[in-house]
């Protein structure tokens, strides 16, 4: 099996798409940021944005010899062998933020971020331009963004990154 990084911005589409690409293939996915709450894999608790503070290195002994699908805005932080970038439209994303209860201030943050590339820009970093798939979730099915995540595992489909811009949102 091939290790999957399945990450993007929160309100991206990741635990949704991850749930029906693990019912298509019968992979397991790693809800991480489940784990990271259950395991207290984590140093504080940020009272400002209302989040956990991770312990990345606690993370990676945690997973240790990992298999699957990783689902988490910090899925990219860790090996793999693809990372699959979930985007979403700022102004959507907010909605579906705001939808789900977090605060508008936090619904806010996570667009700009969005906007601004953040997570891409961050696995780029890390993985290079060879093994990312950037995959724009805006006024798509589940099951459609799910049908393009498989073939990025199967190799199907070939790499694509920087498809995907925001910036005029900002």
């Amino acid at each position: 099996m091939t290790r999957v990084a399945l990450t993007g911005t929160p309100g991206t589409g990741k635990t949704t798409v991850g749930e029906i690409v693990a019912e298509r293939t019968g992979v397991d996915v790693i809800h991480l940021n489940d784990a990271i709450r259950e395991e207290e894999l984590y140093t504080e608790r940020d009272a400002e944005r209302d989040s956990l503070v991770t312990d990345l290195d606690a993370v990676e002994e945690w997973l240790g010899e990992w298999d699957g699908v990783l689902e988490s805005h910090l899925a990219h932080h860790f090996d793999a062998d693809i990372a699959v970038v979930l985007r979403c439209h700022p102004e959507e994303l907010e909605r579906r933020l705001r939808e789900r209860g977090e605060s508008e201030a936090k619904a806010r943050e996570n667009a700009e971020s969005e906007a601004l590339d953040v997570v891409l820009a961050e696995t780029v970093e890390r993985f290079g331009g060879d093994t990312i798939y950037e995959i724009d979730t805006t006024d798509r099915d589940p099951e459609d963004v799910a049908t393009d995540v498989v073939a990025a595992i199967e190799g199907e489909s070939e790499p694509r990154v920087g498809v995907v811009d925001f910036i005029e949102y900002l």
